[in-house]
């Protein structure tokens, strides 16, 4: 069983930056690929960014590729976003998901464990 508690969420003005970290629980977290997933208000959920296992490569979407940066220490079991050059339209809930399998990394159906999430709001 894999638990996983984000934090890190905040009020942050346009422009600014913010860091967000997902502590994750149990021996195989090493081999879980992680990803970062938002839910802005009255929206679906969407894919931020994922990383591989080892952390040998990384995904995004265009809409925040070159702003964010995702990361990860699988000895302190603990998965990062570094979210810079904020815009109001990244307000949403954060949500930390990992998967045991081969994801299709953009696919939140591919992930089994998600965190509770963390709120960003981003003001203009």
């Amino acid at each position: 069983q894999v638990q996983l508690v984000e934090s890190g969420g905040g009020l942050v003005q346009a422009g600014g930056s913010l860091e967000l970290s997902c502590r994750g629980t149990g021996e195989t977290f090493r081999y879980l690929h992680m990803g970062w997933f938002r839910q802005p208000p009255g929206k679906e959920r969407e894919f931020v960014a994922a990383i591989t296992y080892g952390g040998s490569r990384t995904f995004y979407p265009d809409s925040v590729r070159g702003r964010f940066s995702i990361s990860r220490d699988n000895f302190n079991k603990m998965v990062y976003l570094q979210m810079n050059s904020l815009k109001p339209e990244d307000t949403a809930v954060y949500y930390c998901a990992a998967s045991n399998s081969d994801p299709t990394f953009n696919l939140g159906r591919d992930y089994v464990y998600w965190g509770q999430g963390t709120q960003v709001t981003v003001s203009s």
